[in-house]
């Protein structure tokens, strides 16, 4: 993936108006495996962002007024185009993140190319309202809903799941007749240039969709947010670039959806299946090298199986296998980059320094070759700590959990939820009545009770508080990518 196939490095451009467009100015993409370079990245500049939204306007009047079915048939094929190009897309995916193969296999990529299908099936059936009014005269109105797409629409991506989350807002924007700029993360721009591609051999309308790569300040993103010919923007990252995108969109009020960092509890009561308890944490605490949002990074256990607990995920932890992607059996692969890294390790030695025990980890693995280059970390448990330290309250977005335990169930909601995100929650519980009842006092947006990332795509996802704002999902996802207008006809 490094190469061309001459031996050159790739060279990955802006894609505007249907043509891929080089600018003055590149930055290296390198792998977080070992720290190859991958390509080098052509930044976007101010008039190429001026020039994607130009594009986009003058064909979004011309996708958003083409007959659903024929909207949709192009969707389909962009689905198709990604399954069948689905080991570049895999091998790029894992290079830019380094994530094991198993997983981009299995999720990124095929989940990245369901979504034009699911939101393609869904804008062919799903309904508006209608509503019989009274009038004075007895003679009534009639009053209906028609959905109206916003224009263009600003995608910004994070690294974590590049395809899958770029996707997920894609797929809804342009099913709902949106032209959509979007600006991957710069650590992981390569699904994206790829994802161009697919569009273009799926006849999507030149401008429909463009990619423009860049930082955040005084580069795409900034030009994406302050640019009055976007008309909405979507953004999945960090909360404090949330903070930064909101005020720079202030000025002319566009249309917003954050989903946002979480800092998310796990509650364990001792009746659970210990077993399925078990599996699940690891998931939900390791999967992905803890970077994803809806990741466990505070795990409350009731008191009577504490220990056990605690000891089990320690083996499983110390069980894991850190490796390259492409080793079948890899469980775990580096973090996305050094910064991130040095992030992470700083809370390690911050949790020590509060006196912390470690469970496990706690450090940066030796391997005695080229993965010494790369951003790996320990995965790593804490308990100790109290709920007030930073290691509690901050997302710390890495292969670790701090475990506490509880006597009560009043004592673990309140924990659990003292805390500033609001974006997901597990409990883990064989009792009927206290599954409903702990789920619905959780004060976050999506709750999962005996399981972690199960999906059911027609249901609304986003958080609360630091978490975010808007949901999206189904027909709530529709709802962002379009205004509803009502009419009103008197009889």
């Amino acid at each position: 993936m490094a190469a061309d196939g001459s031996g050159n490095i790739r060279e990955l451009k802006n894609f505007i108006g249907g043509e891929f467009v080089a600018s003055g100015n590149t930055f290296e993409n390198t792998t977080p495996i070992d720290g190859t370079l991958l390509s080098h990245v052509h930044e976007a500049t101010k008039e190429m962002v001026d020039n994607a939204v130009i594009a986009a306007q003058k064909a979004a009047k011309i996708w958003s007024k083409m007959p659903v079915e024929a909207r949709c048939k192009v969707l389909y094929a962009v689905a198709d185009g990604i399954d069948a190009r689905s080991d570049e897309f895999i091998e790029a995916e894992t290079l830019d993140t380094g994530k094991p193969r198993s997983l981009a296999s299995h999720v990124d990529i095929p989940r990245g190319a369901a979504n034009f299908r699911v939101f393609a099936d869904l804008i062919k059936s799903v309904g508006t309202e209608a509503y019989q009014q009274d009038t004075p005269d007895g003679l009534g109105a009639i009053n209906y809903s028609v959905r109206h797409p916003h224009g263009v629409v600003g995608v910004i991506s994070p690294w974590n799941l590049p395809l899958l989350l770029s996707t997920w807002k894609i797929a809804p924007a342009m099913a709902s007749g949106n032209a959509v700029i979007l600006k991957p993360s710069e650590e992981t721009p390569t699904t994206a240039t790829l994802l161009a591609e697919v569009m273009k051999e799926a006849g999507m309308p030149d401008g429909a969709f463009s990619v423009v790569h860049g930082f955040g300040e005084n580069s795409a993103g900034e030009f994406m947010t302050t640019h009055r010919g976007i008309n909405a923007i979507t953004f999945t990252g960090e909360t404090t670039t949330g903070g930064a995108i909101m005020r720079a969109a202030s000025h002319d009020v566009k249309a917003l959806s954050f989903e946002l960092g979480g800092k998310n509890p796990s509650i364990v009561f001792a009746d659970a299946d210990f077993d399925a308890a078990i599996e699940g944490t690891v998931r939900s605490v390791f999967a992905n090298c803890g970077q994803v949002c809806l990741c466990s990074e505070r795990v409350y256990v009731e008191r009577p199986i504490f220990d056990k607990f605690v000891a089990t995920l320690k083996e499983k932890a110390e069980d894991m296998k850190l490796g390259r992607p492409e080793d079948p059996d890899t469980q775990m692969g580096p973090l996305i980059s050094h910064e991130h890294r040095d992030k992470v390790k700083g809370y390690y030695d911050l949790a020590k320094e509060l006196g912390a025990t470690v469970v496990t980890g706690g450090g940066i693995p030796e391997f005695g070759d080229e993965r010494d280059n790369g951003a790996f970390v320990e995965p790593t448990i804490f308990t100790g700590l109290s709920e007030d330290s930073r290691v509690q309250k901050e997302e710390i977005f890495g292969p670790v959990c701090h475990i506490t335990p509880f006597d009560t169930e009043e004592e673990a909601v309140s924990m659990a939820n003292d805390t500033e995100y609001g974006l997901a929650s597990t409990v883990w519980t064989t009792n009927l009545a206290r599954a409903h009842r702990v789920a619905q006092g959780m004060e976050a947006g999506i709750n999962w009770v005996n399981c972690w990332f199960l999906r059911d795509l027609r249901t609304p996802f986003g958080g609360m508080g630091l978490s975010g704002f808007g949901r999206e999902g189904g027909q709530h996802a529709l709802n962002f990518y379009s205004e509803q207008k009502n009419i009103c006809i008197k009889l």
